[in-house]
Formats: C-alpha cells, structure tokens, sequence
C-alpha cells in the first residue's frame, strides 16, 4: 500500500468514526463520469475532463497560496481561469507569482450580497485562509469586496459556467443558496463544505446536497477526507 493509499484509508475510517458520532456524512457518488484529479496534495480537485475546451469558462473562488489545480487545468485543457480571492496575504502572494496569460485573478471574494463583508483571520497566524463566518480569533476581522456571483458573470460578461471550483472557507452555503436562486447554471461543481467547523455542522451541509440535488445536480466524486465534493448537473 502507498503513502497516499494509506492516508486515504485513515482518513476514511476517521469520517466512519465522525459519522457514528453524527459529525459526518457518508455519501457515495451519485453519477458516474470519466474523472481527473489534478493538484498537489491538499489542493486537488476530481472533476470530469471530457467537457473542457480552450473555451470553457472556469471560475476558481479561493486561492489561497497554491494555485496547482489551476496550473494543471491551463497546461491540460487551455482554459482561461478566473480566480478570486480577497485575502490580503493570498493577494500578495499572486502578485509574487509568475502566472500564464491564461490565469485572470480577481482581488475580491464570492458572497450573496455585493459590497464590503468583514474577514475574520484564522486562529493559527500561520495559515493563509480568512472566514466570511463569525468564528473566535485572536485578531479582529478586516473588510473585504465581496459580489455575488450573478453580479461577477455579468461584469465578466458569461451566462455559463463550465466548471466552478469553490474552497471558500464556510461561506460555500450561502453562495450556492443564491446560485440556486438566481437561476445559474454551472456544469460542474466543486465544492470543498466545512462542516467539520463547530459553526457549521452537518445539517447546513445535508441542506445544501438535498438543494443542490433538487436542482439537478449529482455527486460524481467524494475526497477521502469527505469534505470536497464534485458535481456534475444533470439536467441538460
């Protein structure tokens, strides 16, 4: 058995342990599709490749300080990438990078309302990720741009999204709530949930699959750690 084997067997049996303590769900996919997964280590993405052109409109909410998925999408397909992130040190760190033509990023976050929406930082100084949700920190919130994401494709000019990945840090419930209802089509989704947070807990997530499947859209891929699931809509 690999590293990587291994690791993906100890995490399942954690989610096993989670789930019996009702801390996790224990899903399997829904659909089947060809699949990829692309990525470092704990920035890896399953998605279906055989929809992707050079043409297909991607949108990446949450960059943080690894864009490898990105990278690995560009390379393969030739898709242009809109990536966003208000993050003070993730805005920074882009800005250090030598990117290709093909990766447009966006210095303000996804929300259900356009405007300014306080940030909290994360607990451990050392980590990169900010929260839209009000989670304890030994350091006061900052405020950052946030859009919609109806408000984002008609700035950019799209009525479709090919493929939308979303690592977001809690605020992935209200954004797909507002998807939903503002009628937005995206072929897949990848969605990183965090349920895990004491703040969110699994009914915010089992609303937000019973959503999602009521409109169409079905799991084709769960992460071993149970927390990035992808999807593929069904309906056209």
């Amino acid at each position: 058995m690999s590293s990587n084997q291994l690791t993906d067997s100890l995490r399942q049996l954690k989610r096993k342990w989670r789930a019996a303590r009702r801390k996790d769900i224990l899903l399997v996919p829904q659909d089947k599709c060809p699949t990829l997964t692309l990525g470092n280590p704990g920035a890896a993405w399953t998605f279906c490749p055989e929809w992707l052109s050079p043409n297909s409109v991607v949108y990446s909410f949450g960059v943080g300080e690894d864009i490898s998925f990105d990278r690995e999408l560009i390379n393969r397909f030739g898709v242009r990438i809109h990536a966003f992130d208000p993050t003070p040190r993730s805005v920074a760190w882009v800005g250090g990078q030598v990117l290709p033509e093909q990766f447009v990023f966006h210095p303000y976050g996804v929300a259900a309302q356009d405007g300014l929406r306080p940030f909290t930082p994360p607990k451990n100084k050392r980590h990169v990720s900010h929260t839209l949700l009000r989670r304890g920190a030994p350091r006061e919130a900052i405020e950052v741009p946030v859009q919609r994401l109806s408000t984002i494709m008609r700035n950019l000019g799209h009525t479709r999204i090919a493929l939308l990945k979303m690592d977001i840090e809690g605020a992935e419930y209200e954004v797909l709530s507002d998807l939903l209802a503002s009628n937005i089509v995206a072929d897949q989704l990848l969605v990183e949930f965090h349920h895990r947070w004491r703040e969110v807990g699994i009914a915010k997530t089992k609303h937000a699959l019973h959503q999602l499947n009521a409109a169409g859209y079905r799991i084709f891929s769960v992460s071993a750690s149970g927390e990035e699931y992808s999807f593929r809509n069904v309906c056209d």
